[in-house]
């Protein structure tokens, strides 16, 4: 089998013009950005806005193990599946952040012969949406620095400066970092800290906005620091919120690419879900409904964090209803959930199968309280034997779930047409009775201790004295009625990435909690989980090179 690069490189690509003309976008509402990449013009937004919407499909897993899930894979593949069955399809993806390519985690443009395409662009600097973001975020990081050091007329107080630096790539040593060294007209000393650019503030932010005005008060919101008083600092108060805006205007334009079989895909930003929201834009995801029959989406790492978040904070603050949920899982990593080594996981072991689905039953229990209906599918694998399947597929079905095998890595759009008839049946036939599972009334800590309990199975919370703090002063200051946002491991249902399976009597710790004014929620940090990740000892990045003639190898 050819690497997902020599397939994605071998494809053969049409103008992205063609690839628009697909859902009736004329080449005028295209801003190109080569032959096969583009923006989608404001106007376009204007011309489709009253369209009634297309289906809604969002595509989660279980919790991710060293075996693989695919769900990326199973989202553009899935879009490529509706294709050979004649449905008018659109996949809306995540922009790939360059710390995972460059770490441990690889691409994010599918895999096999279900890939978005130009992998490598897509992977790499793409149309510069994460520059933008990473240069608007530290532009007002700048202006915070200068206005204390130009007389500071806010009375910010420097031990209370919350506004990080950010860059997009896994870096430990920025983590917490001391600025203002050298002479008085260097800047004030004091420890500052950075965070990778998908947990950015105005990732989220990007993400969320609805169109430029709403873009500017959202930035204009931004909290960065507390003066003397106690009182927030926020980024219009610095007057940074232009200049913030100027930096955004391109990025806020959703990219328009293809998959190897020349479905259409919207890639518009990238917040982790591990450390922030986990999913694109709501531009894009609108736009896809207005634009298709059908959507097709993902929300990062599993259904636990990226689902969760997709539902309570993104559908909650765009009024989206997802029609129907597709719940990736393998074999493999179920097995891997039921104590089975890594290098031991090709062979049969019902035994640990059984143990091990107990992660998938909790998904499923999960994403049922949510009231969409769910297709399980299982991402297969050659080493896959009939009677782990069987027993997956009796599983899924005794809890009322629709069923279906996928070989979309191996097959492209032919090999997910079993899962596309699945979803369009389950789209026929079940209607989707969609709620949060969280009013906004609710106090914050409530908020937390009702994820906490119903969605990973804690037994109780356990906050920090400085978190228990944090979320009086919030709520006092107003914002108690915003959801949260978990920043939680994404290998285990707690905040322990060791405790696989389905964890049962834990307490969740959370450490630390902070205020995205701008972006809408209250982050709560658990565990051990870090907003500027570290590489590992042998990065990704060993192995990527470019030939004499511009090609990429190593990239995955």
């Amino acid at each position: 089998m050819k690497s997902d690069i020599q397939i994605a490189q071998e494809a053969v690509m049409v103008p992205i013009k063609d690839v628009a003309a697909k859902l009736d976008i004329c080449e005028d509402d295209l801003e190109l950005y080569g032959k096969y990449k583009a923006k989608l013009t404001d106007d376009l937004w204007e011309k489709v806005k009253d369209r009634p919407n297309g289906k809604l499909v969002l595509v989660t897993a279980i919790n991710p193990t060293p075996a693989g899930e695919g769900k990326t894979t199973t989202s553009v593949g899935l879009g490529q599946a509706f294709g050979v069955l004649g449905k008018k399809a659109v996949v809306a993806l995540r922009e790939p952040s360059l710390g995972p390519c460059f770490g441990v985690k690889g691409g994010a443009a599918g895999g096999g012969y279900a890939q978005a395409v130009p992998m490598e662009d897509l992977n790499l600097h793409f149309t510069g949406d994460f520059h933008a973001i990473t240069s608007a975020n530290n532009l007002l990081a700048a202006m915070l620095d200068n206005h204390i050091q130009q007389g500071n007329a806010l009375r910010i107080d420097t031990r209370q400066i919350v506004w990080k630096r950010c860059l997009d790539m896994n870096d430990r040593v920025l983590r917490n970092i001391v600025v203002g060294l050298g002479r008085k007209a260097d800047g004030v000393v004091r420890e500052d800290h950075f965070i990778i650019t998908v947990a950015s503030e105005i990732m989220a932010i990007l993400c969320l906005a609805e169109d430029m005005a709403d873009l500017k008060k959202r930035l204009g919101r931004i909290i960065v620091a507390y003066n003397m008083d106690g009182d927030p600092v926020t980024a219009q108060e610095l007057n940074a919120t232009g200049a913030m805006a100027a930096l955004l205007k391109d990025a806020l334009k959703p990219n328009l690419i293809q998959t190897l079989e020349h479905t259409p895909v919207l890639v518009h930003g990238g917040p982790f879900a591990n450390i922030a929201h986990g999913c694109n834009s709501i531009r894009a995801t609108r736009t896809a409904l207005k634009l298709a029959d059908i959507t097709v989406t993902e929300a990062g790492f599993g259904a636990d964090l990226g689902a969760e978040k997709f539902f309570d904070i993104k559908c909650r603050m765009a009024g989206l209803k997802p029609d129907a949920v597709v719940l990736v899982a393998t074999v493999r990593a179920l097995k891997y959930n039921g104590g089975v080594p890594k290098d031991q996981l090709s062979a049969e072991n019902l035994d640990a199968l059984k143990k091990g689905i107990v992660n998938l039953e909790k998904h499923i229990e999960n994403l049922q309280k949510y009231g969409v209906p769910i297709v399980v599918t299982l991402n297969s694998f050659v080493t896959d034997t009939e009677k782990e399947v069987s027993l997956i597929r009796d599983f899924c079905q005794e809890r009322g779930c629709e069923f279906a095998l996928s070989q979309v890595w191996e097959k492209g759009g032919q090999g997910g047409v079993a899962l596309a008839e699945a979803v369009l049946k389950t789209l026929e036939t079940k209607e989707s009775k969609f709620h949060p599972i969280y009013e906004d009334t609710m106090p914050l800590a409530e908020k937390i201790r009702t994820v906490a309990r119903e969605i990973y199975g804690a037994s109780d919370v356990s906050f920090a004295p400085a978190a228990e703090a944090e979320l009086k002063r919030i709520e006092a200051m107003g914002f108690g009625n915003m959801p949260v946002c978990m920043a939680k491991t994404q290998y285990s249902l707690s905040d322990d990435p060791s405790l696989l399976g389905r964890p049962k009597d834990f307490v969740l710790t959370v450490r630390e909690v902070y205020i995205s004014a701008g972006a809408g929620f209250v982050v709560a940090i658990t565990g051990t989980v870090m907003t500027m990740p570290g590489l590992p000892k042998v990065p990704a990045a060993n192995g990527i090179d470019v030939n004499d003639q511009g090609v990429i190898t190593g990239l995955y």
